[in-house]
């Protein structure tokens, strides 16, 4: 297989995906490395194809016309982390990033994509077993999530519960 049809071949597989794909699961797919993998998915990229790289691996996002999106500003310890994904999720939330306003680098952003009590489960696995600080340790707490829901209702099931666990921070 050519490197065009191999391509094209990823788009589809992500397309058709329920779950994230890992870039070494594609290596093996396609008998490459997963360096040969990470350049197609950047040229994917450079095309015009919004591929996004979570911690579970690549995924592009299914368009929802009707889901809500709200960028939410939110504070807590790094002790709270596992219990405001949870609030999220167990309304049937989605947590599609952290994003930190540094006074230097300006936005970091990071994609999560956690929207099930697994996703949860692996994100803080990975997370203890990695001895890494969450973005938030940069700007004492605070940070920002964009989240969807599949209705009105239920993301004010969501900021209700935030703002009432005191994560909340603007709205």
């Amino acid at each position: 297989m050519n490197s065009k049809d191999r391509r094209q071949s990823i788009e589809k597989i992500l397309l058709e995906a329920n779950n994230a794909k890992k870039g070494s699961e594609l290596a093996v797919t396609f008998g490459v490395t997963r360096q040969v993998i990470v350049k197609d998915v950047a040229l994917l990229r450079a095309s015009g194809i919004n591929i996004i790289a979570t911690p579970e691996g690549y995924i592009i996002p299914k368009i929802q016309v009707d889901s809500i999106r709200r960028v939410i500003v939110l504070s807590h310890t790094k002790d709270e982390i596992e219990e405001e994904l949870k609030i999220i999720v167990r309304f049937g939330g989605v947590i599609e990033d952290v994003i930190v306003e540094h006074p230097l680098y300006g936005e970091i952003k990071a994609m999560l994509m956690i929207k099930t009590y697994e996703d949860i489960k692996n994100f803080l696995s990975r997370f203890n077993s990695s001895n890494a600080q969450p973005l938030s340790t940069l700007t004492f707490g605070v940070h920002i999530h964009t989240i969807t829901a599949e209705s009105i209702e239920i993301m004010d099931k969501i900021m209700s519960e935030l703002r009432h666990r005191g994560f909340l921070i603007l709205d």
